[in-house]
Protein backbone atom coordinates (compact mmCIF):
# COMPACT_ATOMS: atom_id res chain seq x y z
CA UNK A 1 0.00 0.00 0.00
CA UNK A 2 1.87 3.01 -1.27
CA UNK A 3 1.47 6.18 0.76
CA UNK A 4 2.99 9.64 0.40
CA UNK A 5 1.23 11.09 3.43
CA UNK A 6 4.40 11.93 5.35
CA UNK A 7 5.95 13.82 2.43
CA UNK A 8 2.64 15.54 1.78
CA UNK A 9 2.30 16.54 5.41
CA UNK A 10 5.79 18.05 5.55
CA UNK A 11 5.18 20.05 2.39
CA UNK A 12 1.79 21.25 3.43
CA UNK A 13 2.88 22.18 6.94
CA UNK A 14 5.27 24.71 5.47
CA UNK A 15 3.44 25.88 2.36
CA UNK A 16 -0.30 25.12 2.36
CA UNK A 17 -0.07 23.82 -1.21
CA UNK A 18 -2.84 23.89 -3.79
CA UNK A 19 -3.34 20.65 -5.76
CA UNK A 20 -5.30 20.19 -8.94
CA UNK A 21 -5.40 17.92 -11.99
CA UNK A 22 -2.09 16.12 -12.41
CA UNK A 23 -1.07 16.94 -8.85
CA UNK A 24 0.64 20.17 -9.89
CA UNK A 25 0.61 23.33 -7.82
CA UNK A 26 -1.37 26.03 -9.56
CA UNK A 27 -3.12 29.33 -9.08
CA UNK A 28 -6.88 29.47 -8.74
CA UNK A 29 -8.79 28.18 -11.75
CA UNK A 30 -12.32 26.83 -11.39
CA UNK A 31 -13.63 25.80 -7.96
CA UNK A 32 -11.48 26.01 -4.86
CA UNK A 33 -11.91 23.72 -1.85
CA UNK A 34 -10.25 24.46 1.49
CA UNK A 35 -9.39 21.46 3.67
CA UNK A 36 -8.53 22.02 7.35
CA UNK A 37 -7.06 18.92 9.00
CA UNK A 38 -6.92 18.47 12.76
CA UNK A 39 -3.24 17.48 12.65
CA UNK A 40 -0.85 16.59 9.82
CA UNK A 41 1.05 14.37 12.31
CA UNK A 42 -2.00 12.11 12.76
CA UNK A 43 -1.09 9.06 10.67
CA UNK A 44 -4.63 8.07 9.77
CA UNK A 45 -5.52 11.63 8.79
CA UNK A 46 -2.69 11.70 6.24
CA UNK A 47 -4.45 8.79 4.50
CA UNK A 48 -7.77 10.64 4.56
CA UNK A 49 -6.05 13.70 3.04
CA UNK A 50 -4.34 11.54 0.41
CA UNK A 51 -7.72 10.17 -0.66
CA UNK A 52 -9.24 13.66 -0.96
CA UNK A 53 -6.23 14.90 -2.92
CA UNK A 54 -6.28 11.84 -5.20
CA UNK A 55 -9.93 12.43 -6.05
CA UNK A 56 -9.30 16.01 -7.14
CA UNK A 57 -6.23 15.01 -9.15
CA UNK A 58 -8.67 13.19 -11.43
CA UNK A 59 -10.91 16.20 -12.11
CA UNK A 60 -10.06 19.37 -13.97
CA UNK A 61 -12.40 21.93 -12.43
CA UNK A 62 -11.42 21.87 -8.73
CA UNK A 63 -8.29 22.79 -6.76
CA UNK A 64 -7.78 21.88 -3.09
CA UNK A 65 -5.66 23.55 -0.44
CA UNK A 66 -4.73 21.78 2.81
CA UNK A 67 -4.02 23.48 6.14
CA UNK A 68 -3.03 22.08 9.55
CA UNK A 69 -4.89 23.10 12.72
CA UNK A 70 -2.19 21.43 14.86
CA UNK A 71 -4.82 20.23 17.38
CA UNK A 72 -5.69 23.84 18.20
CA UNK A 73 -9.40 24.62 17.90
CA UNK A 74 -8.86 28.40 17.76
CA UNK A 75 -6.29 27.97 15.00
CA UNK A 76 -8.78 25.77 13.15
CA UNK A 77 -11.43 28.50 13.38
CA UNK A 78 -8.93 31.07 12.10
CA UNK A 79 -7.92 28.87 9.16
CA UNK A 80 -11.55 28.37 8.19
CA UNK A 81 -12.17 32.12 8.38
CA UNK A 82 -9.09 32.75 6.23
CA UNK A 83 -10.31 30.30 3.62
CA UNK A 84 -13.70 32.04 3.58
CA UNK A 85 -12.02 35.44 3.17
CA UNK A 86 -10.02 33.99 0.27
CA UNK A 87 -13.27 33.01 -1.41
CA UNK A 88 -13.22 29.20 -1.31
CA UNK A 89 -16.26 27.52 -2.82
CA UNK A 90 -16.46 24.68 -0.27
CA UNK A 91 -14.84 23.63 3.00
CA UNK A 92 -13.80 20.19 4.29
CA UNK A 93 -12.94 20.05 8.00
CA UNK A 94 -11.65 17.33 10.33
CA UNK A 95 -12.67 18.76 13.73
CA UNK A 96 -10.06 19.25 16.44
CA UNK A 97 -12.86 19.21 19.02
CA UNK A 98 -16.26 17.98 17.87
CA UNK A 99 -17.96 19.96 20.65
CA UNK A 100 -16.49 23.27 19.48
CA UNK A 101 -17.58 23.50 15.83
CA UNK A 102 -20.38 26.06 16.25
CA UNK A 103 -18.21 29.08 15.25
CA UNK A 104 -17.04 27.23 12.13
CA UNK A 105 -20.59 26.24 11.20
CA UNK A 106 -21.78 29.81 11.76
CA UNK A 107 -18.97 31.32 9.67
CA UNK A 108 -19.61 28.94 6.76
CA UNK A 109 -23.36 29.54 6.95
CA UNK A 110 -23.02 33.33 6.96
CA UNK A 111 -20.74 33.11 3.92
CA UNK A 112 -23.04 30.54 2.23
CA UNK A 113 -20.10 28.15 1.79
CA UNK A 114 -20.91 24.40 1.84
CA UNK A 115 -19.21 22.79 4.85
CA UNK A 116 -18.32 19.09 4.97
CA UNK A 117 -17.08 17.52 8.18
CA UNK A 118 -15.14 14.31 7.66
CA UNK A 119 -14.12 11.48 10.02
CA UNK A 120 -15.21 13.22 13.24
CA UNK A 121 -18.92 13.85 13.70
CA UNK A 122 -19.99 17.03 15.54
CA UNK A 123 -23.69 16.16 15.31
CA UNK A 124 -24.13 12.76 16.96
CA UNK A 125 -27.60 11.49 16.02
CA UNK A 126 -28.84 14.94 15.03
CA UNK A 127 -29.27 16.12 11.45
CA UNK A 128 -26.64 18.68 10.37
CA UNK A 129 -27.81 22.25 9.64
CA UNK A 130 -28.63 23.29 6.10
CA UNK A 131 -25.62 23.33 3.75
CA UNK A 132 -23.56 21.34 6.29
CA UNK A 133 -22.64 17.67 5.70
CA UNK A 134 -20.88 14.75 7.32
CA UNK A 135 -18.88 11.84 5.85
CA UNK A 136 -17.64 9.21 8.25
CA UNK A 137 -18.36 6.03 10.18
CA UNK A 138 -20.61 5.18 13.13
CA UNK A 139 -17.91 5.11 15.78
CA UNK A 140 -19.76 3.01 18.33
CA UNK A 141 -19.83 0.13 15.83
CA UNK A 142 -16.03 -0.14 15.84
CA UNK A 143 -16.03 -0.55 19.62
CA UNK A 144 -18.73 -3.17 19.46
CA UNK A 145 -16.82 -5.12 16.80
CA UNK A 146 -13.64 -5.08 18.88
CA UNK A 147 -15.29 -6.31 22.06
CA UNK A 148 -17.27 -9.02 20.27
CA UNK A 149 -14.00 -10.40 18.94
CA UNK A 150 -12.14 -9.97 22.22
CA UNK A 151 -14.91 -11.73 24.13
CA UNK A 152 -14.60 -14.74 21.83
CA UNK A 153 -10.82 -14.86 22.17
CA UNK A 154 -11.02 -14.71 25.97
CA UNK A 155 -13.78 -17.29 26.18
CA UNK A 156 -15.98 -14.73 27.90
CA UNK A 157 -13.76 -14.33 30.96
CA UNK A 158 -10.89 -12.12 32.11
CA UNK A 159 -9.79 -8.53 32.49
CA UNK A 160 -9.31 -5.96 29.73
CA UNK A 161 -7.96 -2.44 29.57
CA UNK A 162 -8.99 0.26 27.09
CA UNK A 163 -6.64 2.75 25.45
CA UNK A 164 -8.71 5.82 24.64
CA UNK A 165 -7.98 8.61 22.19
CA UNK A 166 -8.37 12.29 23.01
CA UNK A 167 -11.30 12.73 25.37
CA UNK A 168 -12.68 15.68 23.39
CA UNK A 169 -13.07 13.39 20.38
CA UNK A 170 -16.31 11.67 19.47
CA UNK A 171 -14.48 8.59 18.16
CA UNK A 172 -12.70 7.99 21.46
CA UNK A 173 -15.89 8.35 23.47
CA UNK A 174 -18.12 6.20 21.26
CA UNK A 175 -15.60 3.44 20.51
CA UNK A 176 -15.08 3.05 24.25
CA UNK A 177 -18.83 3.13 24.79
CA UNK A 178 -19.17 0.34 22.23
CA UNK A 179 -16.57 -1.75 24.09
CA UNK A 180 -18.38 -1.30 27.40
CA UNK A 181 -21.82 -1.84 25.91
CA UNK A 182 -20.88 -5.31 24.62
CA UNK A 183 -19.22 -6.23 27.94
CA UNK A 184 -22.40 -5.31 29.79
CA UNK A 185 -24.73 -7.09 27.39
CA UNK A 186 -22.80 -10.24 26.47
CA UNK A 187 -19.77 -10.85 28.69
CA UNK A 188 -20.65 -10.46 32.39
CA UNK A 189 -17.46 -12.31 33.37
CA UNK A 190 -15.18 -9.85 31.61
CA UNK A 191 -14.10 -6.87 33.71
CA UNK A 192 -12.81 -3.54 32.41
CA UNK A 193 -9.75 -3.03 34.61
CA UNK A 194 -8.80 0.42 33.35
CA UNK A 195 -9.42 2.98 30.63
CA UNK A 196 -7.06 5.88 30.07
CA UNK A 197 -6.28 8.25 27.25
CA UNK A 198 -3.14 7.72 25.22
CA UNK A 199 -3.95 10.76 23.02
CA UNK A 200 -3.90 8.53 19.89
CA UNK A 201 -0.09 8.24 20.18
CA UNK A 202 1.98 5.04 19.96
CA UNK A 203 4.42 6.03 22.70
CA UNK A 204 1.54 6.81 25.05
CA UNK A 205 -0.02 3.43 24.34
CA UNK A 206 3.26 1.78 25.23
CA UNK A 207 3.70 3.76 28.45
CA UNK A 208 0.18 3.10 29.71
CA UNK A 209 0.47 -0.59 28.95
CA UNK A 210 3.73 -0.82 30.86
CA UNK A 211 1.91 0.64 33.85
CA UNK A 212 -0.99 -1.79 33.47
CA UNK A 213 1.33 -4.80 33.26
CA UNK A 214 2.83 -3.77 36.59
CA UNK A 215 -0.49 -2.89 38.20
CA UNK A 216 -2.60 -5.86 37.09
CA UNK A 217 -0.16 -8.66 36.30
CA UNK A 218 -1.93 -11.85 35.21
CA UNK A 219 -5.33 -10.17 35.60
CA UNK A 220 -4.61 -8.24 32.41
CA UNK A 221 -5.86 -10.54 29.64
CA UNK A 222 -6.63 -8.20 26.74
CA UNK A 223 -6.20 -4.63 25.49
CA UNK A 224 -8.65 -2.72 23.33
CA UNK A 225 -7.33 0.43 21.70
CA UNK A 226 -9.33 3.23 20.08
CA UNK A 227 -6.75 3.33 17.28
CA UNK A 228 -3.91 1.32 15.78
CA UNK A 229 -1.07 3.61 16.83
CA UNK A 230 -1.78 3.10 20.54
CA UNK A 231 -2.44 -0.61 19.93
CA UNK A 232 0.99 -1.01 18.34
CA UNK A 233 2.57 0.72 21.33
CA UNK A 234 0.70 -1.62 23.67
CA UNK A 235 1.85 -4.66 21.71
CA UNK A 236 5.47 -3.50 21.96
CA UNK A 237 5.19 -3.10 25.74
CA UNK A 238 3.69 -6.57 26.08
CA UNK A 239 6.41 -8.14 23.95
CA UNK A 240 9.10 -6.44 26.00
CA UNK A 241 7.51 -7.85 29.16
CA UNK A 242 7.27 -11.36 27.70
CA UNK A 243 3.46 -11.24 27.76
CA UNK A 244 2.54 -13.10 24.59
CA UNK A 245 -0.77 -14.17 26.15
CA UNK A 246 -2.54 -10.80 25.87
CA UNK A 247 -4.42 -10.07 22.60
CA UNK A 248 -4.43 -6.45 21.44
CA UNK A 249 -6.86 -4.85 19.00
CA UNK A 250 -6.88 -1.46 17.31
CA UNK A 251 -8.95 0.59 14.89
CA UNK A 252 -8.04 2.11 11.49
CA UNK A 253 -6.29 -0.77 9.65
CA UNK A 254 -3.24 1.35 8.86
CA UNK A 255 -0.49 -0.56 6.99
CA UNK A 256 1.62 -1.15 10.12
CA UNK A 257 -1.40 -2.64 11.87
CA UNK A 258 -2.27 -4.94 8.96
CA UNK A 259 1.30 -6.24 8.97
CA UNK A 260 1.08 -6.69 12.74
CA UNK A 261 -2.09 -8.76 12.30
CA UNK A 262 -0.30 -10.85 9.69
CA UNK A 263 2.54 -11.52 12.13
CA UNK A 264 0.19 -12.20 15.05
CA UNK A 265 1.37 -9.09 16.94
CA UNK A 266 -2.16 -7.69 16.88
CA UNK A 267 -5.14 -10.00 17.18
CA UNK A 268 -7.33 -7.75 15.03
CA UNK A 269 -8.00 -4.24 13.81
CA UNK A 270 -11.15 -2.55 12.55
CA UNK A 271 -10.96 -1.00 9.10
CA UNK A 272 -11.84 2.66 9.13
CA UNK A 273 -11.97 3.35 5.42
CA UNK A 274 -9.73 6.36 4.80
CA UNK A 275 -10.44 6.26 1.06
CA UNK A 276 -14.17 6.03 1.64
CA UNK A 277 -14.02 8.99 4.01
CA UNK A 278 -11.44 11.24 2.33
CA UNK A 279 -12.43 10.41 -1.22
CA UNK A 280 -16.08 10.48 -0.21
CA UNK A 281 -15.80 13.99 1.23
CA UNK A 282 -14.05 15.23 -1.91
CA UNK A 283 -16.64 13.59 -4.18
CA UNK A 284 -19.43 15.09 -2.10
CA UNK A 285 -17.91 18.58 -2.34
CA UNK A 286 -17.58 18.20 -6.09
CA UNK A 287 -21.20 17.10 -6.48
CA UNK A 288 -22.43 20.00 -4.34
CA UNK A 289 -20.42 22.48 -6.40
CA UNK A 290 -21.92 21.05 -9.58
CA UNK A 291 -25.41 21.60 -8.17
CA UNK A 292 -26.29 17.94 -7.70
CA UNK A 293 -28.68 16.69 -5.02
CA UNK A 294 -26.83 14.92 -2.18
CA UNK A 295 -27.53 13.37 1.22
CA UNK A 296 -26.38 15.35 4.25
CA UNK A 297 -24.89 12.31 6.00
CA UNK A 298 -22.79 9.61 4.30
CA UNK A 299 -21.98 6.56 6.43
CA UNK A 300 -18.83 4.58 5.58
CA UNK A 301 -18.96 1.02 7.05
CA UNK A 302 -16.39 -0.42 9.49
CA UNK A 303 -14.99 -3.93 8.88
CA UNK A 304 -13.29 -6.20 11.45
CA UNK A 305 -9.99 -7.57 10.12
CA UNK A 306 -8.26 -10.59 11.63
CA UNK A 307 -6.12 -13.37 10.18
CA UNK A 308 -9.20 -15.06 8.72
CA UNK A 309 -9.93 -12.27 6.24
CA UNK A 310 -6.63 -10.36 6.20
CA UNK A 311 -5.74 -11.34 2.61
CA UNK A 312 -8.66 -9.23 1.36
CA UNK A 313 -7.10 -6.07 2.78
CA UNK A 314 -3.32 -6.41 2.53
CA UNK A 315 -1.22 -5.95 -0.62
Amino acid sequence: MKRIGLVLAVLLATTGLVFAAGGQERTRDGYMVGYVCNNFNDTFQTYVMDAARDYFVEVDDVSITFQDAQEDVIRQQDLVNTFITQGVDALIVVPVDTSAMTPIIRAASEANVPLIFVNRNPFGDETPPENVYYVGSQEIVAGRMQMEEMGKLLGGEGGVAILMGRLDNEGAILRTEGNEEVVAEKFPNIRVLAKETGLWQRDQGMSLTENWITAYGDRLNGILSNNDEMALGAAEALRSAGRTDVPVMGVDAIPDALEAVRQGILAATVLQDSVGQGGGSARLAHRILKGESVEQVTWVPFVLINQDNLDQFID
